[in-house]
């Protein structure tokens, strides 16, 4: 079992052993690869995780959820959720925000299930109506930092489905300037301009 956190598209896995991904990366001189699980050994990880020089860390502990919990306590976390919304015909929705092709999806609101927020969200910053829940793909974890706080956002992904030809309105004050309906098998330029979170996403969907 492994969690992949981006930092800002470099990813850092906190995982109990390694996998054909972490190896691929364990031998690059710009990973950074840790098997000692101690405040000290998580603070200088995420220290290097912002040095340009590193592009990728590994945090090796066969215990997963004592690993994580003592991760999380760097960060303020903030739960989200989001989709991707295929239509009748099978097309994929992008949205074009801030020059990448990327995925809805917003905070949870006080009250709100993960569910509920994931349809909500995507409602907003589409224009869609009658967005309907499907299963679960995939949980998502990037950092960023925001009014002097560290923030990991954790994102709960879900197949979303929508029926009929509706208009679209991107939701401009989320920076959002363009949205697509896109064929699947057309995917080339979603694909060399977006994030590696949302390939995984697409992956997570069989795309």
């Amino acid at each position: 079992m492994y969690i992949k956190v981006f930092f800002n598209e470099k990813p850092l896995f906190l995982a109990e052993q390694l996998n054909k991904e972490m190896e691929a990366l364990a031998h690059h001189e710009d990973t950074v690869l840790i098997d000692e699980f101690s405040p000290p050994a998580i603070n200088s990880l995420i220290h290097e995780m912002r040095l340009s020089k590193i592009q990728a860390g590994i945090l090796i502990h066969h215990d997963i959820k004592s690993l994580k919990k003592a991760f999380y306590k760097k960060f303020m976390l903030i739960k989200a959720a989001g989709g991707l919304v295929t239509n009748e015909h099978g097309d994929l929705l992008f949205i074009f925000r801030k020059n990448k092709w990327d995925l809805p999806k917003g905070k949870l609101e006080e009250g709100e299930n993960i569910e509920s927020c994931a349809v909500r969200e995507t409602e907003e910053e589409t224009g869609l109506k009658g967005v309907k829940l499907g299963k679960s793909l995939i949980t998502t974890h990037h950092t960023y930092d925001e009014s002097g706080h560290h923030i990991l956002k954790e994102t709960y992904w879900y197949k979303l489905t929508v029926k009929g030809k509706q208009d679209l309105n991107p939701q401009l004050e989320e920076q959002i300037t363009e949205i697509r309906w896109v064929n699947p098998n057309a995917l080339e330029e979603v694909l060399a301009n977006t994030y590696p979170l949302i390939k995984d996403v697409l992956a997570s969907a069989g795309f």
